[in-house]
């Protein structure tokens, strides 16, 4: 490397670094952002660690640079033990071949299949909500979206089992970033490892039955699933992708649902443009992939909920080939973290960065377009979230159905602030529902 600049920054105090800041601050990268631009350094969670925010940043670790960085590596100590040997921690060849066989079940010709499906689980929940007229709108939308998951990716039906799984996915989710992944007693880390030990044991069970008997579900698919050199993935492999797309398949979509039934309520002239549109199918009784399509508003309301509240703020990475960025030079060995949340609010991207504006999406404006990697809530470059279609179909189904038929509320007295990982209304958004 011809410079040996390392970037600006402080590593703050000894052992601790900027942990604590890190945890605590809520703008910690954007002050230090406005303060050194792009790229800095701090030191966080024991290891020196360096922050690249905006598009070319992202790009560069997402995309065109990222053979220096590791998966693997960034995550804490808890993901690997938690998620196993998963599609999410695996790197180069061994990613690569995983990802080939994984994407026919989740793309393509397979994704008109799961429709129906998804409209029968969401009509059923919307005749539970219409009954019930108050809820809190964060745990429907996460019994709903893992039922969704469990049906058409394991092929297990909605119901008590599918209720019990999602708790233990809760549970395992708690302990991703528990401080200290100590296996004691009562800690929110012993509790998850119990909780992975129940879902992978419900799954093992699922994956030799689907290998004696395949069905329609897209683990079935990967059970058959083979690549050009003959490559099929083994029993744990199989396991361990299973229990990740389960994971990733209900968890973000839940907390982009619940924000954009907020973002609905507080923009009234928003909701109306978006149930306009859908009036145009009003008398369709069964959607079609066709169909979802021709709902191009609805899109941009989909980009301004994944810009304003994406589900994962940020991401870590281990470096593992020393790099050169604007100038400064960092050694193999340290840790990156990389903000989304702060790349999706720089107002040299998004004019008024900070409201809720779907428009900005659209053809006259198209914000987004400006820099390659200024939307990146679902990731970006070759491993881009590989759900990412199923997903965004999922949302239109259940959002095309609530602008048809309903309206809801935002009840008074909760707290709508932003906590958690994914990022979700504090008090989970309790709502007062009724059909239109």
């Amino acid at each position: 490397m011809k410079n040996s600049q390392i970037p600006p920054g402080s590593f703050g105090l000894p052992v601790l670094g900027e942990t604590l800041s890190f945890f605590f601050d809520r703008d910690f990268s954007k002050k230090r952002y406005y303060q050194y631009g792009p790229i800095f350094k701090t030191y966080l969670l024991g290891r020196p660690t360096v922050v690249m925010v905006g598009p070319e940043a992202l790009e560069f670790v997402l995309s065109s640079h990222m053979e220096n960085f590791s998966w693997r590596e960034g995550w804490p100590a808890n993901f690997k033990i938690l998620l196993g040997e998963s599609l999410f921690l695996q790197d180069g060849k061994e990613h690569r071949k995983n990802r080939r066989l994984m994407m026919p079940a989740l793309h393509g010709p397979a994704l008109p299949n799961y429709v129906a499906t998804m409209e029968d689980i969401t009509r059923s929940y919307l005749q539970k909500w219409e009954k019930q007229q108050e809820f809190t709108w964060f745990g429907e939308f996460k019994q709903l979206t893992f039922d969704i998951a469990s049906q058409l990716l394991l092929g297990t039906p909605p119901g008590t089992e599918g209720m019990h799984l999602s708790n233990l996915f809760t549970t395992l989710s708690n302990g991703l970033f528990a401080i200290n992944p100590l296996p004691l007693p009562f800690t929110k880390f012993s509790k998850a490892l119990a909780a992975r030990n129940q879902i992978l044991e419900h799954v093992t069970k699922v994956v030799r039955e689907r290998r004696q008997n395949p069905t329609k579900d897209a683990l079935s698919l990967l059970v058959q699933a083979q690549d050009e050199d003959g490559n099929t993935l083994s029993e744990q492999e199989l396991i361990a992708q299973a229990v990740l797309l389960l994971f990733a398949g209900h968890d973000t979509t839940t907390t982009m649902l619940t924000w954009l039934c907020l973002e609905l309520a507080r923009h009234p002239e928003v909701l109306h443009r978006a149930r306009e549109e859908q009036l145009k199918f009003a008398d369709v009784n069964s959607l079609t992939l066709e169909q979802l399509g021709q709902m191009p508003y609805l899109d941009q309301v989909l980009w301004e909920v994944e810009r304003l509240r994406p589900s994962v703020g940020a991401g870590f990475r281990g470096v593992v080939k020393e790099f050169e960025f604007k100038g400064f030079y960092v050694p193999a060995g340290w840790q990156l973290y990389y903000s989304i949340a702060l790349t999706h609010r720089l107002p040299e991207i998004y004019s008024q960065p900070e409201c809720f504006d779907p428009n900005r999406f659209s053809p006259q404006r198209q914000e987004h377009k400006q820099y390659p990697f200024s939307l990146v809530g679902f990731g970006g470059g070759p491993r881009v979230c590989i759900g990412i279609a199923f997903a965004k179909m999922e949302m239109k189904i259940i959002a095309a159905h609530l602008l048809r038929s309903y309206d809801w509320e935002i009840l008074p007295n909760q707290s709508l602030d932003t906590m958690g990982i994914p990022n979700r209304p504090k008090d989970g958004l309790r709502v007062r529902f009724k059909r239109r």
